[in-house]
């Protein structure tokens, strides 16, 4: 198997990678604004501290090093800096901007991780004010932002799946007059209204499991998309055991949440493509359990037919369409320093 680029050994024969931006911290999800910039949310590196352990269990530092890169006419740039990152030593696998979308009014929204108990983020807890555990918007250019909604605050008090306090905000999308943010801690799809209310829009159940003991085991719904049908769809990663084919993609109808397509494995996020196809980005195909992080992006047509557009991605994190119609993934999303954007032809 031979190396095309960084992140990715080999892709479907329809594909024809090229590398759009690179150099990336611990890249994630991604977003084309109506001129055709891409956005791209990086996690960061973390840095000196404060440090805990937080829900994975790993030992985490606190740092400024999370950032929006954007790609416009070509030039990659850091448009926003300093936004707050956790990161184990060496700044792989960090938890900070999650996932980016664009408002109506050409604003960016942000998602802001945090992995951890609600306790940690609150007044008197070891990161206040940082803002992990939030939806944030920038203001323009300046690298200034301000909270949306404080979603570590609601999980604590509302606690909407009925387990164990955690959250960590993950998936996003900014729709008019509502955000809606995936909170891969709390098994929760979130709303957050223009004026910052926030609601429950679906709560997922724990599923049990007997290998390799028994135990209960997380949703972790990481992913959230507008369908061509005017519904919202809800990809999910799964807990541990992180078993292969146990994600699957559910629907938020009229009588909640639905599954749509099942099968999939460590679900991190979705997209409809311009043919009303839907693309599902796995970040390891053989399951996280396993440890070798090679994922793939799967294309299910509308009549259910589904394609692997390419399956040898090395931790892809996120995917979006351009204006040419094209998927855009990130790969290598956890990796301090090697993160990319690739466009697939």
């Amino acid at each position: 198997m031979t190396a095309v680029v960084c992140g990715l050994a080999a892709v479907g024969a329809s594909a024809a990678p090229t590398v759009v931006a690179t150099g990336l911290d611990n890249p994630r999800g991604l977003a084309f604004g109506s001129d055709g910039t891409l956005y791209v949310a990086e996690a960061g590196t973390g840095g000196p501290g404060p440090c805990f352990t937080n829900s994975e269990p790993n030992f985490v530092c606190f740092g400024t090093t999370g950032a929006i890169t954007q790609v416009r006419n070509g030039v990659q740039s850091r448009l926003v800096t300093g936004l707050p990152s956790l990161a184990v030593a060496g700044g792989g696998g960090s938890t900070g901007p999650n996932d980016v979308s664009l408002l109506g009014n050409g604003a960016i929204a942000v998602t802001l991780g945090l992995g951890a108990p609600p306790a940690t983020v609150a007044p008197g807890g070891l990161l206040a004010g940082t803002g992990l555990g939030s939806v944030i918007r920038l203001q323009g250019h300046s690298g200034h932002w301000r909270s949306l909604a404080d979603l570590a605050a609601y999980e604590a008090s509302a606690n909407p799946d009925g387990t164990d306090l955690d959250t960590n905000p993950y998936g996003l999308l900014a729709l008019p007059g509502q955000t809606i943010v995936a909170d891969a801690g709390g098994n929760s799809v979130l709303g957050v209204s223009a004026s910052g209310r926030i609601s429950t829009l679906a709560a997922f159940p724990q599923t049990p499991f007997t290998v390799p003991f028994p135990g209960s085991m997380d949703a972790v719904p990481t992913a959230i998309a507008k369908g061509p049908d005017g519904a919202l769809y809800v990809g999910q990663l799964t807990g541990f055991p992180f078993p292969v084919g146990g994600s699957t993609v559910w629907r938020i109808g009229s009588s909640g949440l639905e599954p749509f397509q099942t099968g999939f494995t460590n679900v991190v996020d979705i997209a409809f493509g311009p043919d009303g196809s839907l693309y599902v980005v796995q970040i390891d195909s053989a399951g996280l359990l396993v440890g070798d992080m090679v994922g793939a992006l799967i294309k299910v047509a509308p009549d259910g037919t589904r394609t692997t557009i390419a399956d040898d991605l090395f931790s892809p994190g996120g995917v979006a369409f351009g204006p040419d119609g094209a998927p855009y993934v990130t790969v290598c999303s956890v990796c301090a320093g090697g993160g990319q954007v690739l466009r697939l032809g």
